[in-house]
């Protein structure tokens, strides 16, 4: 029996998030500013989303453009705040100068939020070795899902390596979800699917007027129409 997938919106306020939910996404990526391809959103933003609707939302703590985690203890202060307003749920990932993961900064940054689940984010299509990443990460708490395109490229480039890591899912480092995300189009989403993948992430694809207007609600009911089929 195939499992039901579960698909994840990008949202930058509450118009967003509305429609996300209306359209039938089962979870919200909050951020700001998609032209540095979402950084951390305001308290005030994420509060309206929680009080807009009733499915999960995971944050963006990112305060800068490119991987690198810059300002560390900005970024924990960030993770605090939003987690005394209420964010349950949470997206980061940082990478350092020799392309592995910077294990400190996360470690820092996970520390503060509690047990909360967390996804790694598009980092690891940067990776020197996505392997070696996963491996070297898969002990910290809440780490649940990578968020990946297969490729820094997206998934047209990548959509072999998806398809060979969703058959490891299980193995030691494997045992996250793996969310496809970045280029993604619907019909990437048979093979996908085929091969096990059960969790999906849209932005653009879901905003017919592109990044300066809203999410459209009948575009992301499109995408569950597919993933249901």
């Amino acid at each position: 029996m195939t499992t039901r997938a579960l698909l994840e919106v990008i949202v930058l306020d509450v118009e967003d998030a509305v429609a996300a939910q209306a359209g039938g996404a089962d979870r919200l990526e909050v951020v700001a500013d998609m032209a540095a391809d979402g950084l951390t959103p305001t308290v005030e933003v994420v509060g309206g989303i929680r009080e807009a609707v009733g499915i999960p939302a995971r944050v963006m703590v990112r305060l800068g453009d490119g991987f690198a985690a810059g300002d560390v203890a900005a970024l924990v202060r960030a993770a605090r705040e939003l987690r005394a307003a209420g964010a349950e749920e949470f997206v980061l990932g940082f990478l350092g100068g020799d392309g592995g993961p910077d294990r400190e900064a996360v470690e820092r940054v996970v520390d503060v939020l509690d047990g909360s689940p967390w996804t790694f984010h598009r980092a690891v299509d940067r990776a020197a070795d996505r392997d070696a990443l996963r491996k070297r990460l898969a002990d910290l708490p809440g780490l649940d899902t990578y968020l990946t395109a297969g490729s820094a490229e997206g998934v047209d480039d990548g959509l072999p390596v998806l398809v060979a890591e969703a058959v490891r899912r299980g193995e030691p480092g494997y045992t996250q979800q793996l969310l496809v995300g970045g280029g993604l189009r619907l019909e990437h989403v048979p093979k996908l699917r085929a091969a096990g993948v059960d969790a999906f992430h849209v932005g653009g694809a879901v905003r017919p007027g592109g990044w300066s207007a809203p999410v459209s609600a009948d575009a992301v009911r499109d995408w569950r129409t597919v993933l249901e089929a």
